[in-house]
């Protein structure tokens, strides 16, 4: 995630460039000439978006001192593989584009070096979420190729069809070796997995918790002070949740349910005070510890439909960015945070500044769906350029497609099993 501080009077010309990229209002051409996304074959998403300060003056509401801070445009994407390398790749075959976009902020030196300053700009994640963790965009796209490839061979209904299932089955791998023999289908072998990741995984799976072990009596003796610390705040913390302009609801929606997936952009000062800053720092990470070691495997809590998530923090941990690609309407993604995960919203964003008020960190809060929707709305900011690797392609997509990929590579199945998959086509 590059961030940098736009130079004055230079807005109004970078979203002119920006929108240039776009084939539809905030959908990036694959094949733009700034920056073909398309030719990244590690790039799952990848957004532009400017980052003002819309909600900072709610602090002005309550007799408290509004930051200074500037118009900040944000580079960010989820990719294969190590981030340093994606950026390499940005900056030796889209250098000319990124350098036009990036001359709009105030400390880019045109004649300097893209790939150091790419990586002097590049913002720390503090929690990251990826919905199938080792799922490459080749693995996609093979998967939704061998997927098209059998379905177009199969009878509508399986179940009347003449053909006895293991025949059919047999028949049908028969005809996917043939497309791949000739070019058709390509299906290669899944991506070994660094070795040097896997021990830094493991080392932070088990680091964590012996960090919190060696810590368990110190936190014993501070849990009823935070408790009481907690409760304190919870009643003195500004709930500031007013209606959104119907404006800016409207520059959002136009941006909206052009795909399958939407983006979602985000950010919120943190409420004021070493309490509230601490406490977002801890539970972010211990988010971030359970999105890589308990979540990750195709659902986030009971919700399902989200492709990658991210929280940063900006202006020295002001600020937090949240940032996420999910499948379905805006409406729907709200809905289904409130029924099925409202305690981890809480969790989270109850540290941040005009919150629906909360009880003991995890009750209310998102529960009041109404100020909730206000609040997120209020907080949520355009996104100019947003690009999706697989468009028309939903998690539920990329599940049943796996799991076609797993069946055919299978050697045996039993009739069951062969009508079961058979049924996924």
């Amino acid at each position: 995630m590059v961030v940098a501080a736009l130079a004055d009077g230079r807005e109004s010309s970078l979203k002119a460039l920006l929108d240039a990229m776009n084939l539809r209002p905030g959908m990036a051409d694959p094949t733009n000439a700034l920056v073909p996304f398309g030719d990244f074959e590690r790039l799952h998403f990848a957004r532009f978006a400017l980052l003002p300060d819309t909600t900072l003056g709610d602090l002005e509401a309550f007799d408290l001192p509004r930051p200074r801070v500037p118009l900040y445009l944000s580079f960010l994407g989820e990719c294969d593989g190590p981030a340093a390398l994606q950026l390499s790749e940005f900056a030796q075959r889209a250098g000319a584009g990124l350098r036009r976009i990036f001359a709009h902020c105030e400390d880019f030196d045109e004649d300097g070096d893209l790939l150091a300053w790419l990586e002097a700009h590049d913002l720390p994640v503090a929690a990251s979420y990826v919905n199938r963790i080792g799922r490459t965009v080749r693995q996609v796209r093979q998967d939704s190729a061998l997927q098209r490839a059998l379905s177009s061979q199969v009878p509508r209904d399986i179940a009347a069809a003449a053909e006895d299932p293991q025949a059919l089955r047999h028949r049908l791998m028969a005809f996917v070796q043939a497309e791949q023999l000739e070019g058709r289908v390509l299906l290669t072998s899944p991506e070994r997995t660094p070795t040097g990741w896997q021990i830094r995984n493991w080392l932070h799976a088990i680091g964590i918790p012996l960090i919190g072990l060696v810590l368990l009596p110190l936190w014993i003796v501070l849990a009823p002070i935070v408790l009481v610390m907690l409760r304190a705040h919870e009643k003195s913390d500004p709930e500031f949740c007013p209606r959104p302009e119907r404006a800016a609801v409207l520059q959002m929606q136009q941006l909206e349910d052009h795909d399958l997936t939407n983006s979602f952009t985000a950010l919120g000062p943190v409420k004021p005070g070493v309490f509230r800053r601490g406490l977002v720092q801890l539970i972010l990470l211990l988010i971030d510890y359970a999105c890589r070691h308990v979540f990750g495997r195709g659902h986030l809590a009971r919700v399902q439909t989200i492709h990658f998530a991210r929280w940063v923090f900006i202006d020295d941990k002001a600020r937090v960015l949240f940032a996420s690609n999910y499948d379905g309407s805006h409406e729907s993604y709200m809905d289904d945070f409130i029924n099925k995960a409202a305690w981890g919203l809480n969790l989270i964003f109850s540290n941040g500044f005009g919150w629906p008020r909360t009880d003991w960190l995890l009750k209310g809060g998102a529960r009041h769906e109404l100020r909730f929707k206000y609040y997120q709305r209020r907080h949520q900011l355009p996104t100019q350029v947003w690009y999706k690797a697989y468009p028309g392609l939903t998690l539920s997509d990329l599940e049943r497609n796996r799991r076609i990929r797993e069946g055919f590579e299978r050697h045996a199945m039993s009739d069951e099993q062969a009508m079961a998959w058979l049924r996924l086509l």
